[in-house]
């Protein structure tokens, strides 16, 4: 008769997941806003290309489309990806409190000391919590999505949603608007992707959505 053993501390059953932190959900609708964004912003920089705001253009090998017309293809089809995924990611949010259990509250003293923190590389990373710097930034990239759609629709349709384009200030202003809000979400990837690489332990639970038990007793 075999003998039962206990595993010893330090074994392959001491890294057993037993936390979900990121739901089913959370994970879906982040990929597909991921590569949506990306879809999104490279098509962008091609359609910019052709009529530029600025005094620069972007490298010709970081935008999608090909030409003009293939560019505006993979951009709306891209919209409507992150349209339809962002009021799913928002209803969910919603209904199962997402928001309100991770990304509030959001105090003022926490966010400044937060911050400090974060400036001085001291500030601590919980598997399956947000800091204030954290919930800030992504309550601020939901409102620029909000926005860079908005102004995508009202350039779109200048005319047919002329009332849209008369609230940003008229086809010219909402260009502008456009290029801000594409540009703060692609220097919130930057930041996510800087905050990814310096804590590389929170990529994983992003696709198996769990923290494991050695982790979350060492955070003890």
């Amino acid at each position: 008769m075999d003998r039962m053993t206990t595993p010893r501390a330090g074994s392959i059953a001491d890294d057993k997941p037993d936390k979900i932190i990121h739901p089913v959900m959370v994970r879906i609708t982040h990929w597909i806003n991921a590569i949506a964004i990306v879809m999104m912003v490279m098509s962008g920089w091609r359609i910019y290309n052709a009529s530029p705001l600025f005094d620069f253009r972007f490298p010709s090998e970081l935008t999608l489309g090909g030409w003009l017309g293939g560019a505006i293809a993979w951009h709306f089809a891209a919209m409507w990806l992150l349209v339809i995924n962002g009021a799913v990611y928002l209803g969910y949010g919603l209904y199962s409190e997402h928001f309100k259990k991770d990304f509030l509250p959001l105090r003022i003293a926490d966010l400044i000391a937060d911050t400090r923190a974060a400036l001085t590389f001291k500030l601590d990373h919980e598997s399956g919590h947000y800091n204030s710097v954290q919930r800030l930034l992504y309550l601020g990239v939901i409102g620029v999505i909000l926005l860079v759609v908005l102004s995508g629709l009202a350039i779109w349709k200048p005319v047919q949603l002329y009332y849209l384009t008369s609230l940003l200030g008229g086809y010219e202003i909402a260009r502008h608007v456009h290029f801000f809000a594409m540009s703060g979400i692609v220097a919130f990837v930057l930041v996510h992707l800087t905050l990814v690489i310096l804590v590389p332990k929170t990529l994983p639970p992003m696709f198996t959505g769990r923290a494991y038990r050695k982790e979350m007793e060492s955070q003890t």
